[in-house]
């Protein structure tokens, strides 16, 4: 499902108009995008949490060349599904 998709979809269910919805979302995303970037995770009851994990310092290898190099140690962000949200999609989506 894409951003235009899920607005289309808001905008039928809740009668506002896409305009709204497309920056009642864009707000949403930045904000989110805002909050992470200055070190803040993003908890929503329910749905999940926009979390920021830490990777350490690594050994990675250019294979081309033959070489390693040290990938030094970042911060990524990642999103952790709330249990409800995830036995949901466990008991409606089926395994191929």
């Amino acid at each position: 499902m894409t951003k235009a998709e899920i607005v289309a979809e808001i905008a039928n269910k809740t009668g506002i108009e896409k305009v709204a919805v497309q920056a009642t979302v864009e707000a949403f995303m930045d904000t989110i995008k805002n909050s992470m970037s200055t070190g803040q995770n993003v908890y929503l009851r329910g749905f999940g949490s926009f979390i920021i994990k830490k990777r350490a310092e690594k050994t990675g290898r250019n294979i081309s060349k033959n070489t390693t190099l040290l990938i030094p140690a970042h911060n990524i962000p990642a999103f952790k599904p709330a249990k409800t949200f995830v036995n949901k999609v466990k008991s409606h989506v089926k395994v191929k």
